[in-house]
């Protein structure tokens, strides 16, 4: 049976070949509105069409049509109106969406022209020099295709961090009827907090290594088992087939093996010259002297790297950047930690193209712990997104105002947006109307192919701006889809250090962005950070630890991170406007 995020992808990925054949827009955003009301739903849609009790037209943004649509799903797991489609298209042409600088109308001119539908034959009819034959395409965007086909491969066989959550969430819970859950740890670049993975590393200590892993080569989702011996077993698992490798280990060696699984490579390699510097050798068993073999330490990271003469590095530093010189000073940092963070500053209600109401979003956001939030719906630019003007933005300021008097929510909301920045480095809105709001974002969502340059004198026009508090989303890029757009970030850095804007580092599972390099360059010249979720739904709201984990990453403390702050003194933080 389907469950909700499968079903999702389905009528998603149908949405997607409807543009590509040109189809009424209002049909296409029912099966998109539609995916995301499932993707959300708590319940398994698949199992309340088996119950006579139940109707799936009870769910928000579920019509009659789409009911029916579920309802050939649950019986053969495709639709008509899928099928009618792929007639027409080819599964593969639905790749070819991921590729930056075409849409769904390029795609199904490219179709018609060429009957090119896979990523190979899209290279070949660039290099060939036949794209620019086209309406409406030339040379550079043949250019740029083929610099997003590059950026395309790179990240295949790639997975989100959140993606390996998932994943290690769902296999936590299946092993817990032989292993204790703090027993279960997931090493490797995961632990690492790496934007994205390549497989996924399960460490378990236990002295009954055979139960551990006949249970886990039994787990739901497994495409295949790719091996087993005594102590160790790999298999396929999950909708995108990511490979999980299982180790069950006596706890005597457990901290060894933690520390080996969780690298990185050249931090390992690292501390293997310094054990061997010191007549020992290290390796996933333990630390041992050369000499006559005695263990020297196992049974925990701790002992480990105390025996080399170094504190304990937490998993996020381990990139062979610095951490092993700091450690061996005793002067790591002390990384921001999740329970750290009090409040979350970016998030989007159903006023611009969020799937809640701002109660739903706040109260959601007090269940967290939080103090306060800040709502930052989208500005007109993105019309899309039913983004707001002037006049909209103004009224909501004068709605939040009112319910913080009022009190009721029991948390502080900041009236706030996210303002296109234009391409020429003005904001979407006039002064009058940022001037109204207490949190403003801004963020490039749109001509994202300017010369470094040019985007980095649009960015500087934005620090500039007195009302702009945070910089969105500072690189634009989203992980496995599209680059970085390019700028002068060290000038542009210096500029919000100067200036007092912040940078943020968006939890996003697609973004996280800021990413660890890029925040260590911004702190040295003294930029303050907020971590933020850029919520759409109350659940995104959880994604706040991938980006601690990027701020772990990037080394910053709890006072590099505004939103750590007590509300009154995260206030007193908030650029002074002009008079």
């Amino acid at each position: 049976m389907l469950d909700n995020a499968q079903v999702a992808r389905l009528l998603e990925e149908t949405a997607d070949l409807m543009e590509i054949a040109q189809e009424d827009g209002f049909r296409i955003r029912s099966y998109r509105n539609a995916a995301s009301a499932i993707e959300n739903y708590p319940q398994p849609v698949m199992e309340m069409l088996r119950d006579p009790s139940q109707k799936v037209t009870d769910i928000k943004g579920i019509g009659k049509g789409i009911a029916h649509v579920l309802g050939e799903i649950a019986e053969r797991g495709s639709f008509e109106r899928r099928d009618e489609i792929l007639t027409r298209y080819p599964p593969t042409a639905l790749e070819l969406l991921k590729i930056q600088g075409l849409g769904p109308k390029s795609i199904a001119m490219i179709w018609e022209h060429y009957r090119v539908s896979t990523i190979d034959e899209l290279e070949a009819l660039c290099k060939e020099g036949k794209l620019r034959e086209l309406p409406r395409m030339g040379q550079k965007l043949e250019e740029k295709v083929l610099r997003s086909i590059e950026t395309y491969r790179k990240g295949a066989g790639r997975f989100l961090l959140s993606y390996g959550d998932e994943v290690a969430g769902e296999l936590r819970a299946w092993l817990s009827e032989v292993v204790a859950p703090e027993r279960f740890h997931v090493a490797g670049s995961f632990r690492r907090g790496k934007e994205t993975i390549g497989d996924l590393d399960l460490l378990v200590e236990t002295e009954d290594a055979s139960a551990v892993l006949d249970r886990f080569v039994s787990a739901p989702g497994i495409h295949e088992v790719l091996g087993k011996g005594k102590n160790k077993a790999s298999a396929q698992i999950g909708r995108q087939n990511l490979q999980v490798d299982l180790r069950a280990l006596p706890p005597e060696s457990f901290g060894a093996a933690l520390q080996y699984f969780t690298g990185s490579k050249e931090h390992s390699v690292a501390l293997r010259t310094r054990a061997v510097n010191r007549k020992l050798t290290l390796n996933e068993y333990g630390l041992f002297r050369e000499a006559d073999g005695t263990v020297v330490a196992s049974a925990t990271e701790e002992e480990i790297y105390r025996e080399l003469g170094l504190s304990w590095i937490p998993p996020e530093m381990r990139e062979n950047t610095g951490e092993i010189e700091r450690a061996e000073e005793n002067s790591l940092p002390t990384l921001v930690e999740l329970g750290d963070i009090r409040g979350d500053l970016h998030m989007h209600t159903r006023e611009s193209d969020g799937r809640a109401t701002l109660e739903e979003m706040a109260l959601a956001a007090k269940a967290m712990g939080y103090e306060y939030i800040a709502i930052t719906d989208h500005s007109k630019a993105l019309a899309m997104a039913n983004g707001l003007d002037e006049k909209r933005a103004i009224a909501f300021a004068r709605t939040v105002e009112a319910i913080n008097r009022e009190g009721h929510l029991g948390i502080h909301i900041l009236a706030g947006i996210e303002c296109d920045i234009l391409r020429d480095g003005r904001m979407d809105l006039d002064d009058e109307a940022l001037a109204s709001l207490d949190m403003v974002i801004a963020s490039v969502h749109s001509h994202m192919n300017q010369e470094s340059a040019e985007m980095t004198e649009r960015l500087l026009r934005v620090v500039e701006n007195p009302y702009v508090r945070v910089m969105g989303h500072p690189t634009g890029r989203l992980l496995l889809q599209r680059d970085p757009f390019p700028y002068d970030f060290d000038v542009v850095a210096t500029a919000c250090a100067k200036d007092g804007v912040a940078m943020e580092i968006n939890s996003s599972p697609e973004r996280l962005d800021l990413h660890a390099p890029l925040i260590r360059a911004a702190q040295a010249k003294g930029v303050k950070f907020m971590v933020d979720t850029d919520a759409h739904h109350p659940r995104h709201l959880a994604n706040i630890k991938y980006g601690v984990k990027m701020a772990r990453r990037g080394w910053l403390e709890k006072h590099d991170v505004l939103n750590t702050l007590p509300y009154a003194a995260f206030l007193k933080t908030l650029r002074r406007r002009p008079s």
